[in-house]
């Protein structure tokens, strides 16, 4: 089963899970915006419906899922619909690549993180948010995979492995946010985001090319 279908099937509760957990959404956009300060020209791999490109400056969304398009768009998106791993753009196109919890659900890391370095330009910047494998939250999806359609057939991945990863792809200069220090559902007031990783479940990347 394409990985893309749990999130055709189930578009309303895709979208139902940011409003329930307004804090933790809101914790993980504030900790992606301080690695975007100006995006330029950007995309969002793995857009889903735009809750993270729209406010976070991107104006070009990529997803498999048509449904997850057809609401990305409703946010001023403009979307394409296509797989990480084989981006439908010419080389140095975008100043920022985006890809939030995307990456445990790709086919081939390598290639996607080789496909985001070519679309990007010299000067260009790639940011990835993510629940660290290793973290608590992490460990609860992990736990809970099963009862889950859309982490049902993800793969996590630690930040050390996702780190070495993108330096294989030639990416460097790294810095790094973290949020998310207790289960979604058992905060109703935003989380504090710190530099660094290790603590918080939520972990930003952000590389340059």
């Amino acid at each position: 089963m394409p990985k893309s279908q749990p999130f055709e099937r189930y578009t309303e509760r895709y979208e139902g899970w940011f409003d329930a957990h307004e804090a933790a959404y809101r914790s993980e956009v504030e900790a992606l915006e301080r690695l975007i300060p100006r995006p330029g020209i950007g995309i969002e791999i793995g857009v889903g419906s735009g809750r993270f490109a729209a406010p976070l400056g991107m104006q070009v969304g990529l997803d498999p899922a048509i449904g997850m398009l057809s609401l990305a768009r409703k946010r001023d998106i403009e979307v394409v619909r296509g797989v990480a791993e084989r981006l439908p753009f010419d080389d140095g196109t975008f100043d920022t690549a985006l890809i939030v919890t995307t990456i445990c659900f790709v086919d081939d890391i390598p290639q996607t993180l080789a496909e985001a370095r070519r679309i990007l330009r010299p000067s260009g910047e790639l940011v990835i948010g993510y629940i660290d494998r290793d973290s608590p939250v992490g460990r609860m999806y992990q736990e809970e995979q099963s009862e889950s359609p859309f982490y049902r057939d993800a793969v996590f991945v630690s930040t050390d492995e996702l780190v070495e990863a993108l330096e294989t792809a030639g990416f460097s200069a790294f810095e790094f946010v973290q949020t998310i220090y207790h289960r979604p559902d058992e905060t109703d007031e935003p989380e504090p985001i710190d530099s660094g990783y290790g603590e918080g479940s939520f972990v930003g990347i952000k590389a340059s090319r």
